[in-house]
């Protein structure tokens, strides 16, 4: 094929399609055929494409958009570019992940996984790392050493068969056409298409082969989508081309103003996932875990109803029997049993096993008053450039680094008090970026003011 000039394709249907027209068709607003994208996927696998004629692509795509039979196609494709996950026939409906749009403090799979296997699901959880301003769930758990990410195949069927969960990267042979389009869009500035981003999400949740699928869709000042109008659009599209998958699919719409929980940075949200899964997390982490899980339970055939759904989740975080799971989890992935027994245990010191930073900095309330506001976005951003996040994909992160909130919305301070402590190496933080932090916080000298304090905002079910 990649010899044939002009990268000329032949299809099923014996027409000969080059990749120049197919571009050329995109970008002047025409549809492309599930042939031609087919064509163009498959040069992508093959390598018979040129990256610029990628790219040009991708912005035809992110100019002109997709209907939904395009962007189905698309995502079909990308999951059948790669191997495609086959499970054992007594785990029929029992097979199940969630997907987060990525936020600040997002912990949730680390305590949702495994109060998901406690409950009789297998979670074949394939994560991503962090970019810029938002977390990754692998570089929290490599914060765990010995905590292995990278898993055969046949490796992940032996840790659900035994644990019931994994939490796992992307394998080399799980949609590779994904890889490739993913550092292109980066490079050609289309990441927020919404077919490239639906495509990206469902395609390598297809290769899962999932029977259920829950999407945690980020709306506020510290997520991709500002407002609930934009998160709903992309999440109606993600649950669209789940169900057109096969995968029964519903969305979770869910704020991201301030942070989920109390710690940010990737070993402290580690121990904060310890405690939440020893039952002492905070409201609005679990808030997101019940919701989440109960939606899965529920599709899943596991529970009535999805008060019936959190009840079990709930149940399995505060009973214990999640946090088992997650000891089981940590040994499967390569943590000493000693190390994963200490962490697990009722009163341990964490940094016995974490690395903790060299220096830690208290920041003080700049007046009396109830806490009004603390932007997470901020907080996120000033971390990042400490070291606790990366700029480019394959950048090395501190696990060390991050914060503790020590105040929480709605609380009344008195000047002078502490209200975060910032974890912290090299490089230290500069007068400007704690003077940023010092303006993230919002007091309000009056009286109280009225929170919010529910995370989720609307869910989007199947029928």
């Amino acid at each position: 094929m990649a010899s044939l000039p002009d990268c000329i394709l032949r299809t099923a249907s014996t027409t000969m399609l080059s990749i120049p027209e197919l571009i050329r068709k995109k970008r002047d607003g025409g549809e492309l055929s599930d042939d031609e994208i087919k064509t163009f996927i498959r040069a992508i696998s093959d390598g018979s494409i040129q990256d610029a004629q990628t790219g040009a692509m991708l912005m035809a795509i992110w100019q002109k958009n997709m209907v939904s039979r395009e962007i189905q196609t698309l995502t079909r494709e990308m999951m059948s570019s790669g191997e495609v996950m086959s499970w054992p026939p007594e785990w029929k409906g029992l097979v199940v992940d969630k997907h987060s749009t990525g936020g600040v403090g997002d912990k949730v799979s680390l305590v949702l996984a495994p109060a998901l296997a406690a409950c009789g699901c297998k979670v074949p959880m394939i994560s991503g790392r962090g970019l810029v301003h938002t977390g990754g769930t692998l570089d929290k758990l490599e914060s765990i050493p010995g905590f292995n990410i990278h898993q055969s195949a046949e490796k992940i069927r032996d840790i659900l068969e035994s644990v019931g969960c994994c939490i796992v990267g992307q394998t080399e042979m799980l949609v590779p056409a994904d890889r490739v389009l993913y550092a292109l869009r980066d490079a050609t500035s289309t990441v927020d298409s919404l077919p490239l981003i639906a495509g990206s999400i469902i395609s390598k949740k297809g290769a899962e082969s999932l029977c259920a699928l829950v999407l945690d869709v980020k709306f506020g000042r510290a997520a991709l989508y500002k407002d609930l109008e934009g998160a709903k659009e992309l999440a109606q599209l993600l649950v669209e081309t789940g169900n057109g998958l096969g995968i029964r699919t519903s969305a979770v719409l869910s704020r991201m103003d301030a942070t989920i929980g109390r710690l940010v940075g990737n070993s402290l949200e580690v121990i904060e996932s310890l405690e939440t899964l020893k039952g002492k997390g905070p409201e609005d982490l679990m808030e997101l875990v019940n919701t989440l899980g109960g939606v899965l339970l529920l599709m899943a055939g596991l529970a009535s109803d999805i008060t019936e759904g959190k009840k079990r989740i709930s149940e399995a975080v505060i009973g214990g029997a999640a946090l088992s799971k997650f000891q089981a989890m940590m040994e499967a992935q390569g943590v000493a049993n000693e190390a994963a027994r200490s962490l697990c245990s009722a009163h341990t010191d964490y940094f016995k096993v974490l690395r903790k930073s060299e220096h830690q900095l208290e920041l003080e309330t700049p007046a009396e008053g109830f806490v009004a506001d603390v932007d997470g976005l901020v907080l996120a951003q000033v971390l990042h450039k400490l070291g606790a996040g990366r700029s480019k994909a394959g950048e090395p992160v501190n696990h060390s680094v991050g914060a503790e909130l020590l105040v929480s919305l709605g609380q009344r301070v008195k000047k002078g008090a502490p209200w975060l402590r910032l974890h912290y190496e090299d490089p230290a933080p500069t007068p400007d970026q704690i003077n940023r932090l010092q303006n993230a916080l919002t007091v309000n000298d009056g009286t109280q003011t009225h929170h919010e304090h529910t995370l989720v905002k609307e869910l989007l079910l199947p029928n």
